[in-house]
């Protein structure tokens, strides 16, 4: 009546190879998935550098741009400075240059007026 102790070919030992080999099957599932799981994973860190990178290289070429456009602005705004202070240096040499003409008038008056009251002037006419 014991056909199934001790001689290994009952049914519990069917059952036994049964579940082994469906826990053996579900250990190839379990590996298999996890490889895939592992693949996938590589395969989206792989992507997300690829996307990091194109990230940092628009982000460096907007960096460039931002750097060149407030040079020009810095630039500009020294060339709008320089322009105002030679404008007030025209503004001072004008009124210098002014001074210097009304200056060299008056001098002139001077001379004419000494001139044409000096004696050797009239020596001069009275010999003409």
């Amino acid at each position: 009546m014991n056909k199934g102790i001790g001689g290994g070919t009952g049914p519990t030992a069917a059952a036994a190879a049964a579940a082994a080999q469906k826990q053996k099957l579900l250990l190839q599932r379990v590996e298999t998935d996890i490889a895939n799981i592992v693949d996938n994973f590589t395969h989206l860190v792989n992507v997300s550098r690829v996307q990091a990178a194109d990230s940092l290289l628009k982000l460096v070429s907007e960096l460039k741009q931002a750097a060149i456009f407030s040079g020009f602005a810095s630039l500009n705004d020294h060339v709008e400075q320089r322009i105002v202070e030679f404008n007030m240096q025209a503004e001072q040499t004008d009124r210098i240059l002014s001074k210097i003409g009304e200056e060299a008038a008056v001098g002139l008056k001077e001379l004419e007026s000494h001139y044409y009251s000096s004696t050797q002037r009239t020596c001069q006419n009275s010999l003409t």
